[in-house]
């Protein structure tokens, strides 16, 4: 009797892995072809992208700058995806988050510096909340699709950020773009140590880790995942799923929206049309090969962080596109969508059936 839970158990573990493994393997190949089709070679552009991402410090420290938003936009998807929800409003989430963020600090430049920090912060996230709060009100009290008003809040947020960045938020003394006026020396978020990575990661980090002790770990978390499965069922032994649902998703997009902050801090230090730079969308794409598991989010941060910081590499040593590794992205996106539909259906129900004919 232990032998067959055993299995199954195994078995569910064995799929768990195997699909975004199958599907980051299909969408190498995928990738490999179009590249083979536009006469390079595959197997150099492989090369090439484990060297730009992994292959130096340098290479890490770069890749390494790119996890640290990627983390955040990540939890901004997986959080809601307890739920069974599917939220895509990441980007807008942190293109406002951004910009809230510099704005605050700019409001609060004569107050003491650690002042000025939480306030660039908390403005941030409470942007991204509300963004994507929105989308989570609109299921909760309406039954709109999550989806597809995350997706058009995205447009939304980002038609309102370039409104008031090319407008009455411009600081007309930077000519080269459009931008706000610069964050206050004070409120800049330093570097690790020696290194050119900032403080972002170590944040993004903490998230994850906390969001996964919350999920796993308290009944709050426990009671996401059951209105997940079956949220009738969660409401007739008394879960309020309308508050979770909008909880989570408010969350989540402060999540992506505090990335947009310390990216806006640490990196650009103004907010203009850089931050626009699709952190939300590659969250979504992280969230799901890491199956919505927020400490899984972390490896699948970094493989991306790496495969974004080798674009350089790739356009310098083969003459393609700095954007060619968003074709792979693409791809990813497509094989690891394509891999959910086989989600216990494969070796699982094999097992299963074994068991239940024995």
């Amino acid at each position: 009797m232990t032998a067959q839970p055993f299995a199954v158990r195994s078995a569910r573990a064995a799929e768990a892995a195997a699909l975004p493994i199958g599907a980051l393997i299909a969408s190498a190949t995928a990738f490999g072809l179009i590249v083979a089709a536009l006469g390079d070679d595959p197997f150099e552009v492989y090369r090439l992208i484990f060297v730009g991402g992994f292959g130096s410090w340098f290479s890490w420290e770069n890749t390494l700058q790119r996890v640290a938003p990627l983390l955040l936009t990540a939890l901004c998807a997986a959080l809601p995806a307890q739920l069974g929800l599917a939220v895509i409003g990441g980007e807008g989430a942190f293109v406002l988050g951004g910009l809230a963020a510099v704005e605050a600090a700019i409001f609060a430049s004569r107050a003491p510096a650690w002042l000025n920090v939480a306030a660039l912060l908390t403005a941030g996230m409470a942007a991204g909340a509300l963004i994507v709060g929105a989308a989570g009100i609109l299921r909760a009290w309406r039954g709109v699709s999550e989806t597809i008003s995350s997706l058009l809040l995205n447009y939304l947020a980002i038609a309102v950020f370039n409104q008031l960045v090319e407008g009455p938020l411009r600081d007309s003394s930077d000519l080269n773009r459009a931008s706000t006026f610069p964050t206050p020396q004070q409120a800049m978020i330093g570097t690790i140590g020696d290194s050119s990575v900032h403080w972002g990661l170590a944040v993004g980090l903490v998230a994850c880790a906390g969001a996964w002790a919350v999920i796993f770990r308290t009944t709050t978390g426990f009671s996401m995942r059951i209105a997940g499965g079956n949220a009738q069922a969660a409401r007739t032994v008394g879960i309020p799923v309308g508050r979770l649902i909008v909880g989570a998703c408010a969350i989540g997009g402060a999540a992506a929206g505090l990335a947009g902050a310390i990216e806006t801090s640490a990196v650009y230090e103004r907010a203009n049309n850089s931050l626009v730079a699709g952190y939300g969308f590659s969250g979504v794409l992280i969230s799901f090969i890491a199956r919505h598991n927020p400490l899984l989010i972390i490896p699948a941060a970094i493989l991306f962080g790496g495969i974004g910081a080798s674009g350089g590499l790739i356009q310098r040593r083969l003459g393609l596109p700095d954007a060619a590794v968003t074709v792979l992205q693409g791809c990813t996106f497509l094989m690891v969508l394509m891999a959910e539909t086989y989600r216990g259906r494969s070796l699982y129900d094999l097992v299963l059936g074994k068991a239940r004919t024995s």
